[in-house]
């Protein structure tokens, strides 16, 4: 009997040198591969406090969808400190990014409106767009505002427009040009703005892209931001006007059919805010020092802590990776279809220490130019 399961699929995969694992790192590894910006995930002091805010609730879990009784005052607490900080109308916390990007896109695209996408969004937006109809989704070239200004000016559709960007690109590094922020002022587009990577990296205040610029949020503007990045936490906000929020609370599946987010991991990013706030000069010095190291050693020139090295080929980019896993150093190998073509992606992460950045970055210039 034929096998239907996924023997041949997964055969292809490996073949073409795309197939994953999940692995268990030895805990002395140094990590230059996650998402931990700022270091946080390993601050006892963040963790005990969110730890005390949680034991004086008389439950830890949120036991609901936010619309039953899932919605606790260390949510709204969050979502408050949130709107402050950000100078928002109204927030509401997502259980994680990837939710908060299919309910944005899923809701506020209604039955006449045209979704204009960067093609190098995040997977969960592209995948959001599948829940539209072919006819409501635009791709422009990423970055590129006269590409998208020439899209929204042959768009013949007559709802609304909506665009969705990021902040700053998970795999390039590379931030969104003002120019795009010009454009949906202009034409009257609710713009999202997808911050995962931004938030606690760039800015005046390590606030994000709309800090970065300071552009003062209006009524059109939508900041999706995570807490599992440089917050050191798990979960996700979304940012808008009161309206947009009311009408999410009211559409957005995500939101609605899914239990509350963890109170615990809600604290913790609460906790987090404030330190960034209140250590946000040491924490810039920092970002800047090891930013100056990154040019110098690879002549790289980068805003954010991202840094990619095009390799291109699949089974090199393993190898480069497996060679500094023996050296003590841990890099992200990416590949397609994450990607078009391999890269190493070196987090320059502010809790590595100067002289093994700058270790790392001599090693991995050798390595690629070897390549």
């Amino acid at each position: 009997m034929e096998d239907f399961l996924y023997s041949k699929e997964l055969s292809s995969i490996k073949k073409s040198n795309r197939f994953r694992t999940r692995e268990l790192f030895p805990e002395e590894i140094i990590d230059l591969a996650s998402n931990d910006y700022l270091g946080l995930s390993t601050n006892k002091q963040i963790f005990q406090n969110a730890y005390e805010t949680v034991l004086k609730e008389n439950y830890h879990a949120p036991k609901a969808s936010m619309l039953v009784n899932g919605y606790n005052k260390i949510h709204k607490m969050f979502e408050d400190k949130l709107c402050e900080v950000n100078n928002f109308e109204a927030a509401i916390t997502v259980g994680s990014g990837f939710l908060a990007n299919i309910s944005l896109i899923e809701a506020l695209c209604r039955k006449n409106d045209t979704l204009f996408i960067d093609e190098e969004y995040h997977a969960s937006g592209i995948l959001a767009t599948k829940l539209l109809k072919p006819e409501q989704v635009i791709v422009f070239n990423h970055n590129d505002a006269l590409d998208l200004k020439n899209k929204l000016i042959s768009n013949k559709r007559t709802g609304r427009n909506i665009i969705a960007i990021e902040g700053v690109y998970s795999m390039g590094g590379d931030l969104a040009p003002i120019e795009l922020f010009h454009l949906a002022d202009e034409y009257k587009a609710i713009l999202i703005v997808d911050e995962a990577h931004s938030s606690g990296v760039i800015g005046d205040n390590l606030l994000g892209i709309f800090d970065y610029y300071k552009i003062t949020p209006n009524k059109y503007h939508i900041k999706m931001g995570t807490l599992g990045k440089a917050y050191g936490s798990y979960g996700a906000y979304i940012l808008a006007s009161k309206e947009i929020i009311d009408f999410l609370t009211n559409r957005a599946k995500p939101i609605i059919y899914s239990t509350a987010p963890s109170l615990f991991d809600i604290a913790l990013g609460y906790e987090s805010l404030k330190y960034i706030l209140e250590n946000k000069k040491e924490l810039k010095e920092k970002i800047k020092e090891n930013l100056n190291i990154i040019y110098s050693e690879l002549g790289i020139k980068s805003q954010s802590l991202i840094i990619p090295i095009l390799i291109k080929d699949n089974k090199k980019v393993k190898e480069i990776q497996e060679i500094l896993k023996q050296n003590g150093f841990l890099v992200g190998a990416i590949r397609q279809p994450t990607v078009k073509e391999a890269i190493i992606r070196l987090i320059a992460k502010i809790d590595i220490n100067s002289d093994i950045l700058r270790n790392v970055c001599r090693l991995l210039k050798d390595l690629s130019v070897n390549k």
